[in-house]
């Protein structure tokens, strides 16, 4: 018998468990394979977890969420993911969207988007490229300031569940002269913005109810207002995500 002392769950984590548990018996089971035969959204499972707060528990309560911590947001994902890993990404990819407005984002940024999250309006998170996947800092899809405002062009790829979100965190070059890794800055793009469209679906081998798809950026423009922490901090801030997320 060890005298190390066990990380156990505490009664609130179990009362999660509990909680979910059920729901997820009931209401996300019985369509998980016809999701995978089909690939197509779990858009059932999504109502079931909007309807009860699970599809992002981890919104602060300011915001019109429940404050879970980062090991009751993997509780729910767990019970999730044991009968439907396409719907488990639902609360996994909402927490990785709005991470980096919660982390690096404005008082101001934080209360537009947060309650929008909390009513069920998914959040995605845009950071890899096909030519910049593990070198995060490579990438080229860029934001050049016009006036007030910021005008992207670029593309992401391998993007989760893009395409269902109203939401994106995009990650974009501001300052192409500036010190590398120091001038990417992290901004809120809106599914409905001009220019903004999305490529086909990834042909995948699993979890094919979850859509994999590229983001596109054709002048797309953003306000200023929507600039995630300051100009020039968008890597740290994706790199603290990162940090929460991967869990």
């Amino acid at each position: 018998m060890s005298d190390f002392d066990l990380y156990t769950p505490n009664e609130f984590h179990e009362t999660i468990r509990e909680a979910i548990r059920p729901l997820v018996r009931d209401k996300i089971a019985p369509a998980a394979a016809e999701v995978d035969a089909t690939a197509e959204f779990p858009q059932a499972a999504y109502d079931a977890l909007r309807e009860t707060a699970f599809h992002a528990p981890h919104i602060p309560e300011e915001y019109e969420g429940q404050g879970a911590d980062s090991v009751a947001a993997c509780i729910v994902i767990e019970e999730v993911a044991r009968v439907c890993v396409s719907s488990s990404l639902i609360p996994a990819v909402n927490k990785l969207g709005s991470m980096p407005v919660i982390l690096g984002g404005s008082e101001e940024i934080n209360a537009r988007y947060m309650p929008r999250l909390a009513k069920g309006e998914g959040f995605s998170y845009g950071l890899s490229e096909r030519e910049a996947g593990s070198d995060t800092a490579g990438m080229k899809c860029k934001a050049t300031r016009d006036g007030d405002d910021w005008v992207l062009n670029g593309q992401k790829a391998w993007i989760t569940n893009a395409g269902e979100s109203e939401l994106y965190t995009v990650l974009a070059v501001t300052d192409p002269d500036g010190p590398r890794g120091n001038n990417i800055s992290a901004f809120v793009v809106e599914k409905s913005d001009a220019g903004f469209t999305f490529g086909e679906k990834e042909r995948k081998l699993g979890i094919k109810g979850s859509p994999t798809r590229e983001l596109h950026f054709d002048d797309v423009r953003i306000p200023g207002d929507r600039i995630v922490g300051a100009e020039g901090e968008g890597l740290k801030i994706a790199l603290r995500t990162l940090d929460h997320t991967r869990v």
